[in-house]
């Protein structure tokens, strides 16, 4: 990869203060910065070409519906899906996921079997959760061990013919766990069921192959990706997306109206009802521009060089505690001071211009199983430096003397 002062040039952003001190972000797991191509390419739409998609006749809309037809092809070389139309575009993961229940979920019935694991973000609880109380399905959890990582035995123990769908996360947005997403396909579609993956964590650490994991469904948010906030892309095989009913309703999504009967448009715009994000899927766009620029193995190097000089720095801290500790982890660390809530933690170190994540993270199961309310987390990105994690090590140093 580039030097890393040359990779910081290219996100705007990290050359401010913060609080008078140069700013120091590790909220990557939370939101990414962007990179000024991205900024850019939204600024350029916004002033250029602002038009609505594909319904225009006139110019502004021809280069509208090119830009943003452009960026579904884009992430679909990407992935390296089958069709484009696979990519469905969302606000992000979380709205990816529920299309999934509420839609393919129609197809479950009484006593059918939703698994997901404990480490899951809410989004990808909630939606089963609920699904599976509207249908009297049942909803399985499968456990984790003290380090953080998904028990394989269990899963293949629990796995049976009921089982009708995996929700697994790629990456845990709490513990920075990579779990065995291949191995645990392979398993689910051994016993007939259909696997959906959340790729939000995953998506600026690692090349995807869709087609190489064999998974059904893949949730990804633009916003943990360099790409604008709300937007992101679902990535369905296309023979499950067919069978499914409509999401939402209205314009884009239909092909004929009448008050006898509605046929429905053809995928992927029968999942995206209504004008879309333009400048969200253009600036999506860009940043799949922006990592296909980007020499992934020597990224997964360096991040793993970061993580652990991260991890070593955190235990030389009397009193601080580190999350979990699973042997492959990405982008993510949750720690915690027995006795300085985590909340503290932020606030302190915000002054010294230090962007962490305080709180459950939306993953509150991982809490209850580790018995604490809320953790600290730094979560890393490929533009940071050894210096950020440096600055961070002496503001929880002045963390522990305010409280000592």
């Amino acid at each position: 990869m580039n030097s890393s002062s040359q990779t910081r040039k290219d996100f705007p952003i990290l050359e401010r203060n913060i609080n008078n001190k140069p700013l120091v972000y590790l909220d990557n797991a939370a939101s990414t910065q962007r990179p000024l191509s991205v900024i850019n390419a939204v600024s350029n739409y916004e002033m250029n070409y602002h038009s609505n998609v594909h319904r225009g006749v006139h110019k502004l809309s021809e280069l509208s519906t090119n830009a943003f037809e452009s960026s579904r092809n884009k992430i679909k070389n990407y992935i390296n899906a089958e069709s484009e139309r696979e990519i469905i575009f969302t606000r992000g993961a979380t709205e990816s996921i529920n299309i999934v229940a509420s839609s393919f979920g129609q197809s479950f019935k009484s006593g059918d079997e939703i698994m997901v694991s404990q480490m899951e973000h809410h989004s990808n609880i909630v939606p089963w959760q609920n699904i599976c109380k509207k249908n009297n399905l049942k909803l399985i959890m499968i456990p984790i061990s003290k380090d953080g990582e998904i028990i394989l035995d269990e899963f293949a123990k629990l796995l049976n013919s009921n089982t009708k769908l995996v929700a697994i996360t790629h990456v845990s947005n709490a513990l920075g766990t990579i779990n065995p997403i291949k191995k645990m396909i392979h398993q689910a579609h051994e016993k007939g069921a259909v696997v959906i993956i959340d790729g939000a964590q995953a998506m600026s650490h690692m090349k995807i192959d869709v087609t190489e994991l064999d998974c059904d469904f893949y949730a990804m948010s633009g916003h943990k990706m360099f790409a604008p906030t709300g937007i992101g892309a679902l990535y369905g095989k296309e023979k499950l997306l067919d069978g499914m009913p409509p999401y939402q309703f209205g314009g884009e999504m239909i092909l004929s109206v009448n008050f006898k009967e509605t046929i429905y448009n053809e995928l992927p715009y029968k999942f995206e009802a209504g004008t879309p994000n333009i400048s969200g899927v253009i600036g999506l766009g860009a940043a799949i521009d922006y990592l296909n620029n980007l020499n992934f193995d020597d990224i997964k190097k360096y991040e793993l060089n970061l993580l652990n000089y991260l991890s070593e720095k955190l235990l030389q801290i009397s009193g601080l505690k580190i999350i979990g500790k699973p042997k492959n982890r990405s982008g993510v660390i949750s720690f915690m001071f027995d006795n300085i809530h985590a909340h503290d933690i932020g606030t302190i170190v915000d002054k010294e211009g230090v962007a962490i994540r305080t709180g459950h993270h939306c993953a509150q199961p991982i809490m209850d199983f580790y018995e604490v309310s809320a953790t600290a987390r730094a979560s890393i990105a490929h533009y940071n430096t050894k210096n950020d994690i440096d600055v961070l090590i002496e503001a929880l140093n002045k963390v522990k003397e305010i409280f000592s």
